[in-house]
């Protein structure tokens, strides 16, 4: 049998649930590691014009407006597009995520 057959204890679903787990957790940091490299390309090229050793008051206003904003715009499309996936999923006669 393969090494996969020896990957941790218990029943065969146990450890393809332990897996999906596994993966779903790596996607999850994935998609926060986009996001903050997202606000940070952003925001910074909106908001800081005239880079220096400190953030004028302004700046930081405006970055931290920019970050609430991108973070707000990205929850709804991130919801907006689980949902559709869920739906189609349930649509198509599949057990969803």
């Amino acid at each position: 049998m393969s090494d996969f057959g020896s990957y941790g204890g218990g029943s065969m679903d146990a450890k393809k649930q332990q897996v999906m787990d596994q993966v779903r957790s790596e996607l999850a940091l994935a998609n926060a590691q986009e996001l903050i490299n997202k606000i940070n390309e952003k925001c910074f090229a909106r908001c800081v014009l005239k880079p220096s050793t400190k953030l004028d008051n302004s700046e930081q206003n405006c970055l931290s407006n920019c970050m609430d904003r991108y973070m707000e715009a990205w929850n709804i499309v991130s919801r907006t597009y689980i949902s559709r996936v869920q739906r189609e999923s349930q649509n198509m006669g599949g057990s969803g995520f």
